[in-house]
């Protein structure tokens, strides 16, 4: 990864129209957009189109980055996870689990939206317990271990990005991850 000072021009020349500067900028920047969309989708041809959707929206919008606001990755990061959102409330449309079953849960983690359709009725009542009890056991960590548990591991942000976004330093952040993943294990009964 290029450093942020070369993410930053980049994004500034693409705002004055330089194409060289965007093959430059998606060559060391989409294959971790990639990954992070492949996480919150699940499904790699959603992930690919929402990779490409969120780069012609990099292209469009390059003139409102504002490194003074947040760099340019995280920038980056928060279009494509929008698109991604965007795809999975689309495909929710298609895809959606029966009307008794919305609602249910805890809403601070994300809903089960996508059925795969090799999985069992059993396979699927499994699982939607094991995510039941996963959220009662994270309501017994504290709230800064919470949402840093639910920022990294549910919407895909890096220890980096989580830094910034909740405005601590990048050691605050992986203790909190740390010491939540070993107050979860210790919830659940994992040695």
């Amino acid at each position: 990864m290029p450093p942020a000072q070369q993410l930053d021009a980049w994004l500034k020349a693409i705002a004055s129209g330089d194409r060289k500067a965007f093959a430059q900028l998606y060559a060391a920047t989409s294959g971790r957009l990639f990954a992070a969309l492949l996480r919150v989708l699940g499904r790699r041809e959603l992930a690919e189109e929402a990779l490409q959707d969120s780069f012609v929206r990099i292209w469009l919008k390059a003139a409102s980055f504002d490194p003074q606001r947040s760099s340019a990755m995280t920038w980056m990061s928060s279009i494509a996870r929008h698109r991604a959102l965007d795809l999975l409330r689309a495909d929710h449309h298609e895809e959606s689990l029966p009307d008794a079953e919305r609602g249910r849960g805890d809403p601070a983690l994300p809903p089960r939206v996508l059925i795969d359709e090799r999985e069992s009725p059993g396979d699927r009542a499994e699982e939607d317990q094991a995510l039941e009890r996963l959220q009662r056991c994270m309501k017994y960590m504290d709230a800064a271990q919470r949402r840093a548990l639910e920022l990294a591991y549910f919407d895909g942000y890096t220890h980096e990005e989580l830094a910034e976004i909740m405005k601590v330093p990048l050691g605050t952040v992986k203790a909190r991850i740390r010491r939540g993943l070993a107050r979860l294990r210790g919830v659940i009964g994992i040695r």
